[in-house]
């Protein structure tokens, strides 16, 4: 199951780069409508429900989630995650494991590189690749069979308004 979302960055995060424009090709026009960040997390969460998250750089995916929820005073998650960059370095024998390179190595190949959901089905590539080669049967087993560390992300609640009396 795929799935994708639009959101709207929160003020003062909602500045547009033209460079970080050309890589994804998200302009400011495409999110003025979107969910916010609070708006958009609960669906987020419901999506990846008790699933291991997988992200190729899953660290610094991790990190956008955190200050997201930071910058917004939401509520952090607690999500469990896999890194298919460890994944890749792990399996493959390959010059680069950028995505691009172990998705190619799972067989995946000739997806747009950095459009959200086609980079997601690529992690999912490589995990499922990487899974079938160690003979793990999930996600779990496959980091255990591998020696790659899950990561954790721990939630925090959001801040609250302390009241003096």
């Amino acid at each position: 199951e795929t799935a994708g979302w639009l959101i709207r960055p929160p003020f003062p995060h909602d500045r547009f780069f033209e460079i970080n424009t050309r890589i994804h090709g998200i302009r400011e026009q495409d999110v003025v409508d979107a969910p916010t960040w609070a708006g958009q997390l609960s669906g987020l969460c419901a999506f990846i429900g008790d699933d291991v998250a997988v992200a190729h750089n899953a660290g610094f995916d991790m990190s956008v989630i955190r200050r997201a929820c930071e910058a917004t005073g939401t509520a952090c998650p607690d999500l469990t995650y896999a890194c298919t960059v460890q994944i890749s370095r792990r399996t493959y024998d390959i010059p680069s494991h950028r995505l691009p390179a172990a998705a190619a190595a799972a067989g995946y190949a000739g997806f747009v590189h950095h459009e959200a959901v086609a980079d997601a089905v690529a992690c999912a590539h490589i995990a499922i690749d990487a899974a079938r080669r160690a003979a793990a049967p999930d996600i779990t087993s496959l980091a255990e069979a591998l020696g790659v560390r899950l990561g954790r992300l721990e939630g925090f609640a959001a801040a609250a308004e302390t009241i003096f009396a």
